[in-house]
C-alpha cells in the first residue's frame, strides 16, 4: 500500500503539468529572463567595490 502512496503535492504537480504540457517550456523561458545570464566581470567588479559594508547589529541602537 505505502509504495502506491501520493502526497496531495505530488498529485497536484501531477495534474498540472498534465492540464498544461507547454509549462516546462514556459518555466525555462521564464528562468532564461532572471537568472540564466552571462555575467560580465568587469560589471560585477563595480558591485563588488560599490558595496557598503554593513554595521552588525544594525537593527539595535543608533
Amino acid at each position: 500500500m505505502a509504495k502506491f502512496y501520493e502526497s496531495d503535492h505530488t498529485r497536484f504537480m501531477r495534474e498540472l503539468f498534465e492540464k498544461n504540457p507547454k509549462l516546462p517550456e514556459d518555466q525555462r523561458e521564464a528562468r532564461a529572463i532572471w537568472w540564466d545570464k552571462k555575467l560580465d566581470p568587469e560589471e560585477r567588479r563595480r558591485f563588488k567595490e560599490s558595496a557598503v559594508p554593513q554595521k552588525a547589529y544594525v537593527y539595535f541602537g543608533k
